[in-house]
């Protein structure tokens, strides 16, 4: 019904992998996954959850490729560390 109105695709999120087979084999128009198995057209996988900008997300369906949730939570407590000993801006780094 969805193609027949005038879809051009269809995401489908977290559903198992053999009904999203079914799906994708069943229409004409791209069936886009994200944690629907690899049955389907293509894949989606949101850049934060990919890079690893966060910690708490961990779907089963999720493949980290970096973590850096650790190297932003270092980066921003150095910063604060600078700034509170007034170490940042430095001469060098202000107009």
């Amino acid at each position: 019904m969805l193609e027949k109105i005038g879809c051009f695709a269809i995401v489908l999120e977290k559903i198992p992998a053999h009904l999203a087979t079914k799906v994708a084999q069943s229409i004409s128009i791209p069936v886009i996954g994200i944690g629907a198995g690899g049955g389907v057209d293509g894949q989606v996988l949101v850049i934060h959850d990919m890079l690893g900008m966060n910690n708490e997300f961990s779907p089963r369906f999720l493949r980290r490729y970096l973590n850096l949730y650790e190297q932003m939570t270092s980066s921003i407590e150095n910063y604060v560390a600078d700034v509170k000993s007034s170490d940042f801006p430095n001469a060098n780094e202000q107009y």
